[in-house]
């Protein structure tokens, strides 16, 4: 079999109707158009959403929701990857260079999924009060980062 060679089931498929053929068709005249309005002419179309004046279900409805504009500018990094870092001192650039962290990132914050049995330091990233606590178990640190990522 080759790509060439494939064809429809047969039977799966129809000719396509000519519109406007004469009446023998079916189709002549109006072409299925029927009697004069908007759609029945050359060009007449409305944008999609269009209620005939009326005014549309999208505009009657109220706007809801929020979407933070810095959302994807925060890494989220588990407490379990730290632990496969060999730097004692962490920061933003040592996650970016790991692959931890995106490389358009302008933050980071450190969540508690995993476990850390070796003592790390954080500089300049944001900490959970549980990830916190698990660091300082090991006897880590964590430095208050210098600029706040809600920036």
């Amino acid at each position: 079999m080759r790509l060439n060679t494939i064809k429809p089931a047969k039977g799966s498929t129809h000719s396509i109707k000519r519109v406007g053929r004469g009446t023998g068709c079916g189709l002549g005249k109006t072409a299925g158009r029927g009697h004069k309005g908007q759609k029945a002419r050359a060009g007449g179309f409305h944008k999609v959403g269009f209620e005939g004046g009326q005014m549309p279900l999208h505009r009657r409805l109220p706007k809801r929701g929020f979407h933070s504009p810095m959302s994807g500018d925060t890494a989220e990094i588990r407490l379990g990857d730290l632990q496969k870092l060999s730097a004692e001192t962490i920061d933003l650039a040592v996650l970016k260079q790991a692959g931890l962290a995106h490389q358009t990132a302008l933050g980071g914050k450190i969540i508690l999924a995993g476990t850390i049995e070796r003592k790390v330091t954080i500089k300049g990233l944001g900490v959970t009060k549980g990830a916190r606590a698990a660091i300082e178990k090991v006897g880590g640190s964590v430095e208050a980062p210098a600029v706040s990522v809600q920036a």
